[in-house]
């Protein structure tokens, strides 16, 4: 592996102020806290803010939809909290929110959050035994569900005997046990909200890990707060200045992340809510064509684009100035590894750098970069973010010397030894699985990181994605940079295909792209041309990387497999290798 660009220096045209905020900063926390209260009810009881815009509606091909202010989000999520009540819905009771991007979205967490209750977002892609798992195994009762996952949900229910009513919104309200719009307009639009300590569980997000069960994550009130500073840093403020007193300016937030994953929920609607700006909702699918479309209709200035998003982007529209006016501010991006051409494509035609950001559902927002207040290298998934004490161990809990690859890792207490606000409480009826978690007061991510004499952290891949090859530790993440870079290559993803001779060869699923696609030829005449795409490949690899390092052999597919959040299931891959190779050996025997 090499990592002589680790060395790079970041450019000169931002002042470095990291060591001053960092070090300088403290989180304050109050006893008391709740996030629906924090991210509406405090703007809506103000005249001056009750007529703010919070949810500005999308609608393909015509641009501007319906847009609710933070009242009538109040409102709207006030009467909600009495359906729920009348449900038998009580503080710390879960409910289950299976909508897309939507203004009822917003409106049931707010309505389940400040009756003290759990929100468990589940995703509308989920099919009836994704759903029925997690239904069972947190004990949920209630569902609020639209025409878009009423069916799935009713073809779970059978398995989901604690599940005794789901709430209809939009079209499903008429398949539903409960008409939600028709229910809603029975009740009064006033709640008194239960007043909840900062430390109570709000959250429930189910994370897939490399085996067994989907494991429960419960998030507590006070994780919002310890979101904010990785927020604001990898927004470049969101239109605040953090060196004047002043006004902020506009800012409109839009991500195609979806609201039920801790992405879509933690970096984009809450947050963007809890400073009083308005976010965009989009219920569609997601073309680089509608993304540029939403940019410039609705003058988005902040954004959260995945790398395979922006992948997509570059390969659609290379060209964007002369064809897109845009007011981008500020763009962060997670989930993979953005690599050099996404990064230059970014400064270049949507004229922001991206702040790359590190995260997961469990310590969310921990890592990342802000171009405004200090430099951004390529590639880098940036330095702990200010509040948050950052770093690379070892097996033994021991922090890597620059250069080293290990495990990054996140301290309950934060250079000040104050309990860093931003941890979960534990998995869901899991303690053998949350104290897995810790080595000490280190929590362990599964992610691994090389850190440079900087301290910027260099992603290497999931702990389970890294493999030896020849003898070589390989990471897939630069090779897949590496491969994406050629014109011929859409996306990527690296896997370890089983050898008896090096133990590993490096091998390269790849999605070509649609230019290449169209050149391809149907027949006995596709060998020769996948052929020579694949020497190609490996010669751009070979002359770019180390030598160990280029894919020996190359599969095309026509997609790769990816979570609902946009990353590469290369976990996927790699077993459909080993189950290969255990096929080819048993047909040498």
């Amino acid at each position: 592996m090499s990592v002589s660009r680790n060395q790079d220096r970041p450019s000169p045209a931002t002042p470095d102020r990291y060591q001053a905020i960092h070090q300088g900063f403290g989180w304050q926390v109050p006893q008391r806290f709740n996030m629906a209260q924090a991210c509406c009810g405090r703007w809506a009881a103000r005249p001056d803010t009750a007529r703010r815009i919070a949810i500005r509606e999308h609608v393909a091909g015509r641009g501007l939809g319906p847009s609710w202010t933070f009242a009538q989000l109040q409102a709207a999520a006030n009467r909600l909290s009495r359906v729920l009540q009348a449900q038998g819905v009580q503080r710390g009771d879960r409910v289950a929110i299976v909508l897309p991007q939507r203004f009822e979205t917003a409106v049931a967490y707010m309505a389940v959050l400040q009756m003290g209750a759990v929100a468990m977002p589940l995703s509308m892609l989920f099919g009836p035994e994704a759903l029925s798992f997690r239904i069972n195994d947190s004990q949920t009762r209630v569902a609020v569900c639209d025409e878009s996952t009423v069916q799935a949900l009713q073809q779970a229910r059978p398995d989901c005997p604690g599940l005794h009513c789901l709430i209809g919104v939009g079209q499903a309200g008429a398949l539903a046990d409960v008409d939600g719009a028709q229910a809603l307009g029975r009740q009064g639009a006033t709640f008194k909200a239960v007043s909840t300590l900062a430390e109570d569980p709000a959250v429930l997000i189910y994370t897939s890990g490399t085996t067994g069960n989907p494991k429960g994550a419960l998030i507590p009130h006070r994780a919002l707060i310890g979101n904010l500073t990785g927020f604001v840093c990898s927004q470049n403020w969101f239109g605040f200045d953090p060196f004047q007193a002043q006004r902020p300016s506009k800012a409109v937030f839009w991500s195609p992340a979806d609201w039920a994953w801790t992405g879509g929920l933690m970096d984009a609607l809450l947050p963007s809510l809890y400073f009083g700006r308005p976010i965009v909702a989009f219920n569609g699918r997601f073309s680089p064509e509608t993304a540029f479309e939403i940019l410039q209709s609705h003058g988005v200035t902040h954004t959260f684009l995945f790398p395979t998003a922006l992948k997509a982007m570059m390969k659609a529209v290379p060209q964007v100035q002369g064809r897109y006016r845009l007011k981008m501010q500020a763009m962060m991006s997670a989930g993979e590894a953005v690599g050099d051409a996404v990064f230059g494509y970014c400064q270049q035609q949507l004229g922001v750098t991206v702040n790359e950001m590190f995260g997961q559902t469990e310590i969310n927002y921990v890592v990342g970069n802000c171009a405004r207040l200090w430099p951004a290298k390529p590639g880098s998934m940036g330095k702990g973010y200010p509040g948050h004490r950052v770093a690379v161990i070892d097996e033994a809990g021991q922090i890597c010397p620059p250069g080293t690859p290990g495990e990054v890792a996140v301290n309950r207490y934060d250079v000040h030894g104050h309990p860093d606000p931003v941890f979960f409480l534990g998995y869901w009826r899991n303690e053998q699985a949350t104290q897995a978690k810790y080595t000490g007061d280190w929590c362990r991510t599964g992610d691994m990181a090389v850190a440079d004499e900087d301290g910027y952290l260099w992603y290497q891949g999931r702990t389970d994605d890294m493999f030896k090859a020849a003898g070589y530790r390989i990471g897939p993440g630069e090779i897949e940079n590496c491969l994406v870079k050629h014109p011929a290559v859409a996306n990527a993803a690296v896997v370890p295909k089983p050898d008896a001779d090096r133990g590993a060869l490096v091998k390269a699923y790849v999605v070509l792209s649609p230019d290449w696609l169209a050149r391809r030829p149907a027949g006995a005449q596709q060998a020769a041309f996948d052929d020579a795409v694949r020497q190609a490949l490996q010669a751009h690899v070979r002359g770019l990387l180390a030598p160990y390092e280029y894919p020996k052999e190359i599969e095309f597919i026509e997609q790769l497999p990816m979570t609902t959040t946009g990353k590469v299931q290369r976990r996927v891959l790699r077993l459909q290798e080993e189950a290969r190779a255990t096929a080819r050996q048993a047909r040498a025997l």
